[in-house]
């Protein structure tokens, strides 16, 4: 049973690293190799895999499929279907699934994708969960950035089986159409959150309240996350296996202490069994308050196989429990491997199990706990590298005082507190306000342990080889004492904690274009030093393109303090990222087009002439000059030329016509280059035919959105380095684009991670 379920899983994971889904045509197959390995086990652990990868290409070919067409993106379209989700408001907009029955273009009925997250700018009306809708809608397929160390937010929309993202077009025959024509699971989870947001309204912990009654985490504070992820206690925000098993735990043992004591109870019912179905009962009520989502289902499913062996009356041994679970989950939801959180449940588990059965030693609650604790730090170690490219050193402290503080204080208070809202108001919020002052109380020491400096290790993550050995060093770490060659674990773990990336060899510069959406961040880095070049856009106040593309980036690289953070000048799309940025990297020195629109940094005003060598590669701002103080926006744009001497790179911010005629007059000798990270996106007010002469790069980035409402880069502007005979690359279809600019060899190693580091759901 374990091996075929591992096997199953390998054949599932294999699939994930195709960049092309293989023909489902080898579906074919599926039954008689299901049927050959029940019936020929000396070859089954193979067909076991090729089961797995077949049975995921099914499932795979089925969520593309339901991919928006693409003829249809960008297109007024008029869906008819349901909320399908609590609405999350903001600040400028109400975010929400929808479940399209029907699509429209222009009164003919189209393919309707099924499930998109739809965004309605400004005030939209009321919207309540099930509620049955017609709107004018403009929809893309799923789409995010694609950057080394980067979330794979097209990955998640996938598992998650949004099929588009989109917006609601302001159209006065956007109406409502009804309410559902059922009752709505989560319009009671909408219900339940406007209660909580009315109760704890203005206090500190309401985001994490809600997070813990309904699963709803967005309205928790970038702060509180970083707090939380800085302490290993972010899991406690997850409706999973612990909260879900906490629920089932307190109902089987409540359930059985009340049958064992009225007889009559026992006599009608056996009282493991009752227990155990209450327990299977309760959980599945707090599943569904978290909207039955993946690690709730997970965990339902898990505990389920548990319950069932204790019903059935089975002597099952919990590692072939944890193994069926495991099966179930990978034939109902295969596609579950591609989230972090399906790997570290399953592999705290796993690690509890190895490093505790069977095992002598004290017997005191306390000392099992705190060892517990560092059991699963410990083993999720290589897990929480390769995820997070971090991991924190506080978190066996924390989580020793967190999870029963948690789990056996606040959960119960906020659940006791929802069930007694419909009921009574006045005692819900209490319990409510009890639950949000008892997380505050536990708060107060986990916010001074993030801020100490040691509290977590930052490393990319691991090459695979560095990875296998992390895996083997904590499991020898974990084995039981005496056994020979436990030592070498730690030894076995450092390649993981301590290998990085390689920097560029000396007299070399490694250039990157990340990926950030329609905005501009470069990284470039030479031997010893690193230079960023604008930090992107913020596009909300909980997200930047700082914190979420160039600080991971920054962290994959092994890179941890920035030594010249260059600032254009002060638009949005190029500095909005700083504070994010700036948050979690250190800086040392500043330069900025526009020092006045920087606040609250010690930026130095770019100055035209000012040069420094790093490594053996040279650095030369080539505007403003003192007499361009008149100028201001694009126009004060910093420019650099970085040289590596055969090879130079050209970085224009947004500069228009008149500044590109004024470097020609100024310095025309100075703009030749290799690689030109072209003026303004590739609008039509830049890259001026003189001045595309004078640089004639052998390369041009475009730094742009996909899709993007300006229709970035210009067509005229594209033709126009054509014809010179360049190269033209954008970040909307490349992602990031990183290249060497080296002495010796000129411009060499051009990477485009889209490409390169593509899977089967990224678009192309």
């Amino acid at each position: 049973m374990r091996t075929g379920t591992v096997a199953l899983l390998v054949g599932i994971l294999a699939l994930q690293q195709f960049p092309e889904l293989p023909a489902r045509a080898w579906c074919v197959l599926l039954p008689p190799l299901l049927l050959a390995a029940f019936l020929l086990p000396p070859v089954r652990a193979p067909l076991w895999v090729a089961v797995g990868f077949l049975w995921a290409l099914l499932f795979a070919g089925a969520a593309l499929d339901r991919r928006l067409p693409e003829a249809l993106e960008g297109s007024d379209l008029v869906a008819e279907g349901s909320i399908a989700s609590v609405p999350q408001q903001r600040a400028r907009s109400t975010r929400f699934a929808f479940q399209i029955i029907r699509l429209l273009r222009e009164g003919s009925a189209v393919p309707a994708p099924g499930r998109v997250r739809l965004s309605w700018y400004g005030q939209p009306p009321p919207l309540r969960a099930g509620d049955r809708w017609r709107l004018t809608v403009r929809m893309k397929r799923p789409s995010g950035f694609m950057n080394p160390g980067g979330f794979d937010y097209e990955g998640w929309l996938f598992h998650h089986g949004y099929a588009a993202t989109g917006y609601v077009r302001a159209d006065p025959a956007n109406r409502r159409l009804g309410p559902p024509p059922f009752p709505a699971l989560d319009r009671l989870r909408q219900h339940i959150a406007l209660s909580v947001d009315q109760v704890l309204q203005g206090r500190p912990q309401r985001g994490t309240i809600k997070a813990l009654a309904i699963g709803e985490r967005g309205d928790v504070s970038p702060a509180h996350w970083e707090v939380l992820t800085r302490t290993g206690t972010s899991h406690l925000l997850a409706i999973s296996g612990l909260h879900i098993g906490l629920v089932a735990g307190l109902v089987f043992f409540g359930v059985r202490r009340l049958w064992t004591l009225w007889p009559a109870l026992s006599s009608w019912r056996p009282a493991v069994k009752a227990a155990a179905l209450s327990a299977m009962g309760a959980a599945l009520g707090y599943a569904a308050l978290a909207g039955f989502s993946v690690p709730t289902r997970r965990a339902l499913i898990m505990l389920a196989v548990g319950m069932g062996a204790l019903v059935l009356q089975r002597g099952v041994r919990p590692s072939r429990v944890l193994a069926l679970a495991l099966a179930a989950i990978l034939v109902l939801e295969p596609l579950s491997v591609l989230e972090a959180g399906f790997w570290l449940s399953f592999g705290a588990v796993a690690v509890l199990l190895y490093g505790v059965t069977g095992r002598v030693g004290p017997r005191g609650p306390w000392w099992r706990w705190g060892r517990a604790q560092w059991l699963v730090a410990l083993g999720l170690l290589p897990l929480t590298l390769l995820f997070f490219q971090r991991a924190s050193v506080v978190a066996p402290l924390a989580n020793l005082v967190a999870v029963p503080w948690v789990s056996l204080l606040v959960v119960p208070a906020v659940l006791g507190g929802v069930a007694l809202l419909g009921v009574s108001p006045a005692a819900g919020g209490w319990l409510l306000g009890l639950a949000e002052r008892a997380l505050g109380l536990l708060w107060q020491p986990l916010a001074w342990l993030a801020g100490q400096p040691f509290a977590q290790w930052t490393q990319p993550a691991p090459p695979a080889w560095a990875l296998a050995f992390a895996v083997l060093g904590a499991l020898l770490l974990l084995a039981p004492r005496g056994l020979p060659g436990r030592s070498l674990g730690a030894l076995l773990l450092l390649p993981a904690l301590l290998v990085r990336p390689p920097a560029p060899p000396p007299g070399t510069a490694r250039l990157c274009q990340l990926d950030v959406g329609q905005g501009l961040a470069v990284v470039v880095r030479t031997h010893r030093h690193v230079l960023v070049y604008d930090t992107g856009a913020r596009f909300s106040p909980r997200f930047d393109a700082g914190s979420a593309v160039v600080a991971p980036y920054l962290r994959s690289q092994g890179v941890r303090r920035i030594d010249r953070l260059v600032l254009t000048h002060g638009d949005n799309d190029h500095i909005g990222g700083l504070q994010g940025l700036t948050a979690r990297t250190k800086v040392s020195d500043w330069l900025a087009g526009e020092p006045e629109a920087v606040r609250g940094v010690p930026a130095r005003a770019c100055r035209a002439g000012e040069s420094w060598r790093w490594d053996g590669v040279s650095f030369s701002v080539l505007h403003p000059s003192p007499e361009d103080d008149g100028l201001h926006g694009n126009d004060r744009s910093c420019v650099l030329r970085v040289d590596a001497g055969g090879a130079a790179a050209l970085l224009t911010g947004d500069i228009q016509a008149p500044v590109e005629r004024r470097l020609l007059g100024r310095s025309p000798g100075a703009l030749a280059a290799d690689v030109l990270v072209a003026p303004h996106h590739g609008s039509n007010t830049s890259s001026t035919p003189g001045f595309v002469s004078a640089v004639r790069p052998r390369y041009v980035l475009f730094a742009v959105g996909y899709r993007n409402h300006y229709g970035f880069p210009r067509p005229r502007v594209v033709a126009r380095y054509r014809a010179l005979g360049a190269r033209v690359l954008d970040s909307a279809r490349h992602g990031a684009l990183c290249l060497l600019l080296d002495s010796g060899q000129g411009v060499r190693d051009l990477r485009s991670y889209r490409r390169e580091g593509r899977r089967y759901w990224n678009r192309n």
